[in-house]
């Protein structure tokens, strides 16, 4: 009795762990990097901050399974510390919240409330590296995550692997960019 319920725990165990590494390194089997994965990631440049034309819609409250999500001002300081993840191959091509087309090689991400588009500093927490991308998207809506990064701002972070990890995300307003200055 107790091989046999032993080997069913076995089982249990080794489906769990199939199942974690069907997850291919911290992203989905249906998602992922694409096959064009630009030769040096490292190279591409930050996204840079200007001033840009918000549309009155995308400061309206919203709703996302059952969550009401308020977006803030244009020139409101923000900074939240938790956890960033990222998104790839299978929303790469489609239509962003501002009606943009996603690309997963450009410096852009996604937040809940953030203006759109605007620009915010994120840090990954304990290696202080830190990029520069341009908010052009709603999400991640998924509890626990404060902000989705495209595939190259991931790589750029060291969050490709693990598919997630601690960051600091920090508005640039357009008062920091009227007078030149950046959070960080």
């Amino acid at each position: 009795m107790r091989r046999a319920l032993a080997l069913v725990l076995l089982g249990a165990t080794l489906a769990v762990l199939a199942g974690c590494a069907s997850r291919s390194g911290g992203y989905y089997k249906d998602d992922g990097p694409g096959r064009d994965i630009p030769a040096d990631i490292a190279a591409i440049p930050d996204a840079v901050p200007r001033i840009e034309r918000h549309a009155p819609a995308n400061f309206r409250p919203y709703e996302v399974f059952g969550v009401r999500y308020l977006p803030i001002g244009e020139n409101q300081p923000y900074r939240q510390e938790g956890v960033a993840s990222w998104y790839g191959r299978k929303f790469h091509g489609e239509k962003t919240a501002n009606g943009e087309t996603y690309d997963m090689y450009a410096m852009t991400a996604a937040h809940p409330t953030l203006p759109i588009p605007s620009y915010a500093r994120v840090t990954r927490a304990g290696t202080n590296r830190s990029v520069v991308v341009r908010v052009n998207d709603r999400g991640p809506f998924h509890p626990g995550r404060i902000i989705d990064l495209s595939y190259v701002a991931a790589a750029k972070l060291g969050l490709i692997g693990p598919g997630s990890g601690r960051v600091i995300v920090q508005a640039i307003t357009n008062a920091d960019i009227r007078a030149g200055r950046a959070p960080g």
